[in-house]
């Protein structure tokens, strides 16, 4: 079963269910409500009652920002759940610098099954992406040229004869609004004194972080025998069906905003409805996928690779 969850700005101001918030709409300011929805492997829409189909064993996948460590600890676990997430960026490196993940198991292969003591129970499928790999070491590149391009000019007019930029508070604003701009703030070493600013790349860290590029860990509860590899790591990815499901729901389709109600009732009825309404064009989308799409065959990527494009014609 796949979960994901997505927010809706409301109009009302006395919604009982409303809460202000980080906004996926870009609404700042404005209450919004958080709801989920579940779907099977191939995307469609289901009830999240485990005793009305009786279900006998749910795996939950979720992104890894939805499927916490707190949530795993205090929800998952106890509810007799098995999980499919993925690890952040600090653990993946916390598995490098521990040694319990070696560079040289990609020497011949993009995808291994590790353990480690940190996430007991569980395995971890690292999976290697040479595109990914490519496209984030040459954003990285573009961001550090970028920066240092930028902050040489600040650099230039604390230096310069004719009115230099002077004071540490004010060079400081200046370096910020740079760093804020490119993100590119842990990559730096900075000096700022009320009449000198100097900077240089961080090689070190820049270059454990680069050894990590279209590295990605999936990390599951379930064994190898319950789920393979290539499976655990496919049933991940499927996540793209329900951010489809949102897309819709969002602004393609299905308008579940804007929400104009206020009553908690009237608000879930609501939402509600535009799943039904997405259960219905999801049947619709399978039933007339042989006149509508047309997919590049995939037969011969890695699952670690990214998905091939899908083509539709109208």
């Amino acid at each position: 079963m796949l979960y994901d969850v997505s927010s809706r700005y409301v109009e009302a101001r006395c919604c009982p269910l409303a809460r202000r918030g980080y906004s996926r709409d870009g609404k700042k300011g404005e209450l919004q409500i958080v709801y989920g929805l579940l779907c099977a492997a191939d995307g469609c829409p289901v009830a999240k009652l485990k005793r009305r189909f009786a279900i006998d064993h749910v795996v939950l996948v979720g992104d890894r920002g939805m499927i916490t460590q707190a949530r795993i600890d205090e929800d998952l676990r106890p509810a007799g759940l098995n999980w499919i997430t993925a690890l952040r960026a600090p653990a993946l490196q916390g598995l490098v610098g521990g040694g319990h993940l070696q560079m040289s198991l990609f020497d011949e292969r993009d995808m291994a099954a590790i353990t480690s003591p940190d996430f007991p129970g569980e395995r971890l499928i690292v999976c290697r992406n040479p595109d990914l790999a490519r496209e984030r070491a040459r954003k990285r590149g573009d961001l550090l040229a970028a920066t240092e391009r930028d902050l040489a000019k600040i650099a230039a007019s604390v230096t310069r004869k004719t009115r230099p930029l002077r004071g540490a508070a004010e060079i400081g604003m200046a370096v910020g609004a740079v760093l804020d701009r490119h993100k590119m703030a842990k990559h730096f070493e900075l000096t700022i004194a009320d009449d000198r600013f100097a900077f240089a790349r961080k090689r070190e860290e820049i270059a454990r972080e680069a050894a990590l590029d279209g590295l990605y860990a999936v990390r599951t509860s379930l064994p190898e025998q319950t789920l393979g590899d290539e499976a655990a790591v496919k049933a991940y990815k499927s996540l793209s069906q329900v951010e489809r499901a949102f897309r819709c729901l969002k602004t393609v389709d299905l308008h579940v905003r804007p929400i104009h109600h206020w009553l908690g009732d009237r608000v879930r009825a609501h939402v509600f409805l535009c799943m039904l309404a997405y259960y219905v064009e999801w049947h619709m989308r399978a039933r007339l996928a042989p006149m509508l799409y047309g997919s590049l065959s995939a037969s011969h990527r890695s699952v670690a690779a990214s998905a091939p494009r899908c083509w539709r014609w109208a």
